[in-house]
């Protein structure tokens, strides 16, 4: 099969994945032309964004778990968002009825987002990760990573030394993942690092449809600085461990029902279509 034909499948599956992102997206731009009557734009966003997640579900492009999880990175991210708006790192500046604290809940779609393109994407390319750090270690160092986004802002900013953790702990992960049928396998730190420089080109997009904005950007909207890739990288870091987690606490609880199942007489199959 020629590169070109396994580029467009793997192209293809990408955009599949980026479903929930692409639309919000859409959202955004279409509620920059387009005034809402008698709806502040936050309040459409969100509106649309509650639909899209409905939509999905319903249609099966997302199971119950894929949902579950995007609902808990909303509110892991509308809460970093709160603070982050308190501390001043970036602001909304229209008004909307849908505000908490100064932030408008559909910025927690924003992070439901990442979450369902790195669920889907998971499921679509038949990820398996090759050697995976113990679970002790990889629940420390997200929460390290997530706590440092509050304790840089009153102590020393550790992310270089938590991104130099990170190449350690990780450099003999890869992720294996099938395009059409062939297995292929890169590094994971290039996989954070690559999803991190897209979802900063994605903020450049956001920020440029008034989506949110930094303090740089008030008077014009300027290119958001490359040291927020630094930030995004550690960020996706945090969700694919998030992911990657319950993953591995599903197949565990997956593994223990076959096995309590087989001990009490049920073949394999029974219990493959019992789950």
């Amino acid at each position: 099969m020629s590169f070109f034909k396994q580029l467009m499948y793997f192209g293809y599956q990408q955009a599949l994945s980026s479903i929930f992102p692409v639309l919000l997206f859409m959202t955004l731009g279409i509620s920059r032309m387009i005034e809402i009557p008698f709806l502040a734009r936050y309040d459409f966003i969100l509106i649309v964004s509650l639909l899209i997640q409905i939509w999905m579900y319903r249609s099966g492009l997302e199971s119950k778990n894929e949902l579950k999880v995007a609902f808990v990175f909303h509110f892991i991210g509308l809460s970093l968002e709160i603070y982050k708006v308190h501390m001043g790192s970036w602001s909304y500046p229209e008004d909307a009825v849908s505000k908490l604290f100064g932030v408008p809940l559909y910025s927690g779609f924003m992070y439901a987002s990442v979450a369902s393109y790195m669920t889907q994407a998971w499921r679509r390319l038949r990820l398996q990760l090759e050697g995976w750090p113990k679970s002790w270690i990889t629940v420390l160092l997200g929460a390290a990573i997530y706590l440092n986004f509050y304790s840089h802002h009153y102590i020393p900013d550790l992310r270089w030394w938590l991104t130099a953790v990170i190449f350690i702990v990780f450099f003999r992960t890869f992720v294996d993942f099938s395009v059409n049928g062939k297995r292929y396998r890169m590094p994971l730190t290039l996989s954070f690092l690559l999803i991190g420089f897209f979802i900063w080109l994605a903020e450049n997009i956001a920020t440029f449809l008034g989506a949110w904005q930094y303090p740089n950007q008030t008077v014009e909207w300027n290119w958001v600085h490359l040291g927020k890739i630094s930030s995004w990288f550690l960020l996706v870091i945090v969700s694919f461990l998030i992911v990657a987690q319950l993953k591995h606490v599903k197949e565990a609880l997956l593994q223990n029902s076959r096995t309590n199942l087989n001990r009490d007489g049920v073949g394999e199959s029974e219990c493959h279509n019992s789950i």
